[in-house]
């Protein structure tokens, strides 16, 4: 499932400018992710295209497909254009065609983004808000699990009920989270000082108070990712990363590779293995920086370290376009994770082609 997941990502972003009508939504991406999923989209008992039920009120409206496991119709799923932002007003044919039927799953999907829907909050209605929202184009792995449990081996209606109320909540706990973490509120900065500012609370220590707040969180997250990816590379370095790859330079003594440098290859390395296997990244030392490649091919660059001076700089290219930014410490390269990752991609999907000879000088 995951390499046909995957397949359909790729077809998204290249392709997408020929998916504008619902037909090719359903033709190239709806029915190959149902297929995926392991049901057979040839069989009309199974996959079952306009379905429609008697009991509705408004006659002639259709559900673009109804999914039935076991003899009952289980999920239905409403397709829309690719440029179509998915709204409530969407969920229309769903809300009339949930209530009347076996189903107790919805799909609302403009072939990109799927909005997995069910009745938490009202037996027989379906709910406005989805338990799961999920970006083909920008495949989260994590989510991967959610979907199995979709797929016709093994569907079980109770277990994805559950994990639907977990992800409801949890999904609006994190969202939640970010809003505070971007903008503190007065009554969350009160409680974060509580215990290590004993004055009066006032505006202005709110104001004074806010923004450390909203530092003090994100370096904790970054302390945890660190932590994690730490642990990781200590497992990692023993049963799965291939030794460092290290081109000779051509002079040795004038080029000495240091501690900081193998450190700060070995985070960029761990960041980036998340989109392309560690064991294409490699670095190669130059006289005024260190450079981390994709292939040890030079026209694959996805990192420089400027480390040879008293201020530090890390290099991020951005297309063919390398921008440098200050680093006081190395753990500051994972503020940079993103671009990392989406350079590491451009590369692994060819987004990117190799970079001409001098553009690298």
């Amino acid at each position: 499932m995951d390499d046909k997941l995957k397949a359909l990502s790729d077809r998204i972003k290249n392709h997408s400018s020929s998916m504008l009508t619902e037909e090719a939504v359903k033709t190239s991406i709806v029915l190959p992710f149902l297929n995926a999923l392991g049901y057979d989209v040839f069989d009309p008992s199974e996959v079952i295209p306009e379905f429609t039920a008697d009991a509705v009120g408004k006659k002639g409206e259709k559900v673009d497909y109804a999914i039935k496991i076991d003899g009952n119709i289980r999920i239905l799923i409403e397709c829309k254009p690719l440029t179509t932002n998915l709204d409530k007003v969407h969920l229309a044919q769903l809300y009339r065609y949930f209530s009347v039927t076996d189903a107790k799953f919805a799909i609302l999907t403009n072939g990109r983004t799927f909005h997995f829907h069910t009745d938490l909050e009202a037996p027989n209605k379906l709910d406005d808000k989805p338990f799961l929202t999920f970006d083909l184009a920008e495949l989260n792995v994590a989510l991967l699990p959610e979907l199995t449990k979709f797929a016709k081996d093994g569907f079980d209606v109770d277990g994805v009920l559950q994990s639907a109320h977990r992800l409801k909540y949890t999904s609006g706990i994190k969202k939640k989270i970010v809003e505070l973490m971007d903008d503190p509120t007065e009554e969350f900065v009160r409680m974060a000082i509580a215990d290590v500012y004993e004055g009066r609370f006032t505006a202005a220590i709110r104001e004074q108070f806010a923004p450390m707040v909203k530092n003090a969180w994100r370096e904790m997250m970054r302390d945890m990712v660190q932590s994690r990816i730490t642990s990781a590379l200590a497992t990692t370095n023993v049963v799965e990363m291939e030794p460092v790859e290290v081109a000779k330079p051509v002079d040795e003594d004038e080029i000495v590779t240091t501690e900081e440098e193998k450190e700060g290859f070995m985070i960029v390395r761990a960041i980036a293995r998340e989109v392309i296997p560690a064991s294409r990244i490699a670095m190669r030392d130059q006289k005024s920086y260190c450079a981390v490649l994709v292939d040890n091919n030079n026209r694959r660059p996805l990192v420089r370290l400027w480390f040879n001076r008293s201020i530090k700089y890390v290099g991020i290219f951005e297309g063919k376009e390398e921008k440098k930014y200050r680093i006081e410490t190395l753990d500051h390269i994972y503020d940079y994770s993103d671009q990392i990752r989406a350079t590491a991609k451009a590369y692994a999907t060819g987004a990117v082609k190799d970079m001409p000879a001098e553009t690298l000088e």
